[in-house]
């Protein structure tokens, strides 16, 4: 029997939406497997065009922007919104592109072949111009955006693998704000050094701290030792 064909489930389904709404986002993802009904409220835009009206009223007034990453669905802009909030910080202020690239960039570095860096961090920094913001800003929030999403990425092979490739990348010699930043690249050394000492080999983690120390004098007493 479906779940959700109770008094509940009953009730007419911009109700239902309403109340959906109004429960912690953390339990959406149990509550849309109580019935198929619920499931497809869920995949559809109505429930996340209600939930930002909701938790972001003024959200729902902004324009779309030009450059090349879109808002795309209503779900999606509720990611982007939830993550502009909560992981990604901006002073205080919810930039719903700022949530919007930190999707984009990590689903590039998820990617079975991932482009390189500089081309990422340059289609970002156009997103941020394209949008009005100076030189000095878009590097800014690019860098925020990396180190937010490096930060929130599981601990597993597959990310010890990307931050080494990061940490291996050749500099590139690219002008202001198109040069990657050396506070990411702090990051992705740091995190390699101390949350993936464990998985190096021993000529693996002396190359990397190697590449480490041709970049940035002196290294932390964190990072040694294997």
């Amino acid at each position: 029997m479906d779940r959700g064909d109770g008094p509940i489930g009953s009730l007419p389904e911009h109700l239902l939406v309403e109340i959906l709404t109004r429960l912690p986002t953390h339990e959406w993802v149990q509550i849309s497997c109580v019935s198929k009904h619920w499931a497809s409220m869920f995949r559809g835009e109505y429930l996340w065009q209600t939930a930002i009206a909701r938790k972001w009223p003024s959200a729902g007034f902004r324009k779309r922007w030009p450059g090349p990453i879109p808002r795309g669905s209503a779900r999606r802009r509720f990611q982007a919104l939830y993550v502009s909030e909560n992981l990604v910080p901006s002073g205080g202020e919810i930039d719903e592109l700022v949530g919007h690239t930190y999707l984009y960039l990590k689903e590039q570095l998820e990617r079975v072949a991932i482009p390189p860096s500089s081309i990422l961090h340059g289609t970002i920094i156009d997103q941020f111009i394209a949008c009005g913001r100076t030189g000095e800003k878009a590097h800014e929030l690019a860098s925020n955006i990396w180190i937010a999403v490096i930060d929130n990425l599981e601990e597993n092979q597959q990310t010890f693998m990307l931050l080494k490739h990061l940490a291996q990348e050749g500099d590139f010699f690219l002008p202001f704000p198109y040069s990657r930043s050396y506070k990411v690249l702090w990051r992705v050394f740091d995190k390699l050094f101390t949350d993936f000492r464990d998985c190096f080999s021993g000529g693996d983690y002396h190359e990397a701290l190697a590449g480490a120390k041709s970049r940035f004098q002196p290294v932390p007493s964190s990072w040694l030792g294997h």
